[in-house]
C-alpha cells in the first residue's frame, strides 16, 4: 500500500502519466477506468491498467488491453508487473491477455534494473512482485 491505503499513490500515477500515454476507459459515456503505457521502439510497458470494481468481470479491461495492442502494432514485447497478492491481476494478465510470468521480485531478488525496487518491496510489497512479458 502506498498512501491512505491506496495500492498506487497519486504520485506514482502522475509519474506514469508524465512519462507515457494515458487513456481513459469509457463505458456508455462514463469513465470506468484507465490505462497508462510507455512505448519505446518495439518495447512497451504497461504501467497502470485499472477498471472500477463496479464493472469488474464484464470484459472491459480485456477490451481496453486489446485496443492498446492495436494502437501499437510495432511493439514486439509488452511488460508489466503486479504485486504477488493481486491474484485477480495475475489471472487477468496470464489467462486473459496472454502474458507469461518471467520473473519474481522479492527481498532476495529485487529488480536489477530498478535500484529503488528493493526498498519498495520491503515497504509496500513484502510478498514480492511478478514481472510479466507478452511477446507478440
Amino acid at each position: 500500500m502506498e498512501e491512505d491505503g491506496q495500492i498506487i499513490s497519486r504520485e506514482t500515477i502522475e509519474q506514469s502519466i508524465d512519462g507515457g500515454e494515458a487513456y481513459r476507459i469509457v463505458q456508455d459515456g462514463k469513465p470506468v477506468g484507465g490505462v497508462i503505457i510507455r512505448v519505446e521502439g518495439d518495447k512497451g510497458d504497461l504501467d497502470i491498467l485499472f477498471v472500477s470494481p463496479k464493472v469488474h468481470s464484464k470484459g472491459i479491461g480485456y477490451a481496453a488491453w486489446c485496443e492498446v495492442e492495436k494502437l501499437h502494432p510495432e511493439v514486439k514485447i509488452w511488460e508489466t508487473v503486479t504485486p504477488y497478492f493481486e491474484k485477480r491481476n495475475i489471472h487477468f494478465y496470464v489467462n486473459r491477455c496472454g502474458f507469461h510470468i518471467v520473473e519474481f521480485y522479492n527481498s532476495r531478488h529485487p529488480d536489477p534494473n530498478d535500484p529503488d525496487s528493493a526498498e519498495m518491496i520491503d515497504e509496500q510489497f513484502q510478498d514480492g512482485m511478478f514481472r510479466f512479458e507478452k511477446r507478440m
